[in-house]
């Protein structure tokens, strides 16, 4: 993350370089069931992150000294495909991508139920098709999707969202050049039901109570998203008429959220 930039990323009116306002979200969309071999799957597109979820477990953990007696093993691979970005990535693992395998597959591992499945892995594959800033939660949000769609039991689906600061403002769901040219980043993760944090990470600097502020603001976000979680979840396995209950319930939780939408 740069400190120093001469773009001026929001402007007199207190609209950001891709107009949105500082507590906006970025449009986002959920699928889940996108792979017929995988045993669950989701895609997300979150702003101009395009990221495809691929599940397979759980399975015998092979080979058999990586088997837990006790629980399952979460195996996480992040990856960022070589046309991704801009300028051609080398392909294969380095050691960004390394990090935010290990932080995805700890997240993961807090939520599921990973005592009920001894000796066996759960796997995890998680690739970038596009790159636009917050990768990582996308990645995760969109990778509890995909565990839900394989039937794996989970506390509840993880959800984040990134907050930063910004031309000295703390604002919500960086985009690519809010990332390069701002002054923090901070991602966060939740399970929403017990409000239990499973990944903080920050780039930058803040104040504590900028730091605050933009907690608070990325879980009031990922509530909302975790709304569209079980929307995409239910569009697969509902009947008509269940889908019609849950889209006017989810209306009804969301009056009021309108700054993100």
């Amino acid at each position: 993350m740069s400190m120093v930039s001469n773009i001026k990323l929001i402007d007199e009116n207190g609209l950001r370089i891709d107009g949105r306002k500082f507590n906006e979200l970025r449009p986002i969309k959920i699928e889940v069931g996108v792979l017929n071999r995988a045993d669950g799957s989701a895609y997300i597109e979150w702003g101009g992150n395009k990221i495809i979820v691929a599940v397979y477990g759980p399975r015998e953990a092979f080979p058999k000294h990586t088997q837990n007696p006790s629980r399952a093993i979460v195996n996480a691979r992040y990856n960022m495909a070589a046309f991704s970005v801009d300028e051609r990535k080398r392909p294969g693992p380095d050691r960004r991508a390394i990090e935010i395998s290990k932080i995805i597959g700890e997240a993961l591992e807090s939520a599921i139920f990973v005592e009920q499945y001894p000796r066996t892995s759960i796997d995890v594959y998680i690739e970038v098709l596009q790159a636009d800033a917050g990768t990582r939660i996308a990645g995760l949000t969109a990778a509890s999707v995909a565990l839900a769609d394989a039937g794996i039991p989970m506390k509840d689906m993880i959800v984040g969202c990134a907050s930063g600061k910004v031309d000295g403002k703390i604002v919500l769901d960086l985009n690519k050049e809010e990332d390069n040219y701002g002054q923090a980043d901070v991602p966060l993760a939740i399970i929403p039901r017990t409000q239990e944090v499973v990944l903080l990470q920050m780039d930058g600097n803040l104040t504590r109570e900028e730091f605050e502020q933009a907690i608070e603001m990325s879980k009031k976000a990922a509530l909302f998203i975790s709304n569209l979680q079980k929307e995409a979840l239910l569009a697969k396995y509902s009947r008509p008429e269940e889908k019609e209950e849950v889209k006017e319930e989810a209306e009804q939780e969301n009056h009021g959220d309108d700054d993100h939408e």
